[in-house]
C-alpha cells in the first residue's frame, strides 16, 4: 500500500502533488477505522489485528511524505501563497493520520469492544468522522486547480461549497458524540471504571479526527483568502 511508488519522483511532477498525496494517505488510515470497529464488535481479532497493521502502515507512510515535503518543497515557489502556509497544511493533515493511529493503538492495546448497546451508535459516529476526513481530502485534491486559476473564479466557489459541507459534517459528528457520551454516562455504574475511561478516550479521539479534518479545510479556506 505504502511503498516507494508513493515517494518516488513526486517532486518531479508538481510541488503540490506530494501535499495531495500526503492527505490521501492520511485519509486511508482514517477510512480503516469503521472496519476496525466492526471487527472488534464481531470478536474477529485476526481481522482487527490486520486492520491495525494497515493503519500503522498508512501513518508511517504519511510521516515519510511529510518529511519529504519539508525537505524538498522549493523555497522559491512562484505561488500566491507562502511556503510556510503549505507546510502548515501538511502538519494539519499529518495530525489526521496520527490520531487515527492513536485510536487503533488504544483499541488493540486493550482488546477493546464497546458495550453492545453502544456499538451501532459508535459505528455510525466513526463512519461520520471518516466521512469528514474524506471530504477534506476531496477539497485538498482541488489545490492544484486552485493554484492554476490564482484562487479565483468558479473553482473557488466550488471548493468553498465543499468546505461548507465539511463544516456540516463535523457538526454532525459533534451531535453524535454528545448522544453517545450521554448513553455511556447512563451505563457507567454497570461497567468497569477503567474501561469507561478508555471508552470516553476513544470517543474523544474519534471526534478529534473530524476536528482535524475540519482544520485542514479551514487552512485551505485561509489559503484561498490570500
Amino acid at each position: 500500500m505504502a511503498g516507494s511508488n508513493i515517494l518516488g519522483n513526486l517532486f518531479g511532477r508538481s510541488p503540490i502533488g506530494p501535499i495531495q498525496e500526503h492527505m490521501q494517505v492520511a485519509n486511508q488510515a482514517v477510512q480503516l477505522l469503521p472496519d476496525l470497529l466492526r471487527a472488534t464488535a464481531a470478536g474477529d481479532w485476526d481481522t482487527a489485528r490486520a486492520l491495525h497493521k494497515e493503519i500503522e502502515q498508512a501513518e508511517r507512510a504519511a510521516d515519510k511524505l511529510k518529511r519529504s515535503v519539508r525537505r524538498h518543497l522549493p523555497k522559491s515557489l512562484f505561488l500566491p501563497v507562502p511556503r510556510s502556509d503549505l507546510l502548515g497544511l501538511v502538519s494539519m493533515q499529518d495530525a489526521v493520520a496520527n490520531t487515527a493511529r492513536d485510536v487503533a493503538v488504544i483499541i488493540m492495546g486493550r482488546n477493546m469492544c464497546f458495550p453492545e448497546p453502544l456499538q451501532e451508535g459508535v459505528l455510525e459516529y466513526t463512519e461520520a468522522c471518516a466521512a469528514a476526513a474524506n471530504q477534506a481530502l476531496l477539497a485538498i485534491q482541488e489545490l492544484d486547480e486552485l493554484l492554476e486559476v490564482g484562487f479565483s473564479g468558479r473553482e473557488v466557489k466550488r471548493v468553498e461549497a465543499m468546505l461548507k459541507q465539511l463544516d456540516k459534517m463535523e457538526r454532525r459528528t459533534d451531535k453524535l458524540a454528545i448522544d453517545l457520551r450521554g448513553k455511556l454516562f447512563k451505563m457507567e455504574s454497570e461497567l468497569p471504571p477503567v474501561d469507561v475511561m478508555f471508552y470516553y478516550r476513544v470517543l474523544s479521539l474519534l471526534g478529534t479526527v473530524a476536528d482535524e479534518a475540519e482544520a485542514v479545510g479551514d487552512r485551505l479556506q485561509v489559503l484561498m483568502a490570500k
